[in-house]
């Protein structure tokens, strides 16, 4: 019986992994979209998060099975306390990565990012990234360590967000009102995505060492 219930627990960690896969390859594509003015890229990521969705849903509702039949304690307590908060995350990253595809929808044929602010969209696209393909990693091999340098891609990312407004607000912006909204907001999703990223890696922490961590430094 414990057996199985073990099992069950790995399984649960196997499909937390893919499902970070998922997220990774939905900004990725979103990004593709985006940057390629591809509508037919940016409808695979619309019509993916369904699949999102519904494996959240399902690992939710196995991690609260075995919370209320297995009654679990201690690292396995976490464990299941933990899956339950990063599926949230994680559907929320995919909802994220949406949001990038719909404004890459919205402005086909055109390239949403101006040419000016196309280096520093594909750097935040690729700290995103990055940062999600960590997480999996993070999460796989309950690694403390590679959790805490999540914080620093988070903080370039920060550093690239910042940057995109002091383009957007200069004096040489030539691109009007509604570019500058656009990317002010695909600023935001990618700065969240990362965001929510670093949530993933504290509650690894959380996992391992019992503690709730307010930064990844120490």
């Amino acid at each position: 019986m414990r057996t199985a219930y073990h099992d069950q627990l790995d399984a649960i960690v196997d499909d937390l992994v893919r499902l970070t896969g998922m997220v990774q390859d939905a900004t990725s594509q979103a990004t593709t979209a985006l940057l390629s003015a591809d509508a037919g890229v940016a409808e695979q990521v619309l019509r993916g998060d369904a699949a999102i969705d519904a494996l959240r849903n399902d690992i939710e509702g196995r991690a609260f099975e075995l919370l209320a039949l297995q009654q679990p304690v201690a690292g396995d307590l976490r464990m299941l306390i933990a899956t339950v908060r990063m599926v949230a995350d994680l559907e929320r990253m995919g909802d994220l990565a949406v949001h990038v595809a719909k404004v890459a929808q919205l402005r086909v044929p055109e390239v949403a990012v101006p040419p000016d602010l196309i280096p520093t969209v594909e750097r935040m696209a690729a700290v995103a990234v990055h940062m999600i393909g960590s997480v999996a990693e993070v999460i796989k091999n309950r690694d403390v360590d590679a959790a805490r340098s999540v914080e620093s891609d988070d903080e370039e990312m920060d550093e690239l967000r910042r940057r995109s407004f002091r383009l957007m607000l200069g004096e040489s912006w030539a691109y009007g009102v509604e570019p500058a909204i656009d990317n002010a907001l695909l600023g935001r999703y990618y700065e969240r995505i990362a965001d929510h990223a670093v949530s993933l890696a504290r509650r690894v922490v959380y996992l391992v060492t019992g503690e709730v961590p307010t930064a990844l430094d120490g």
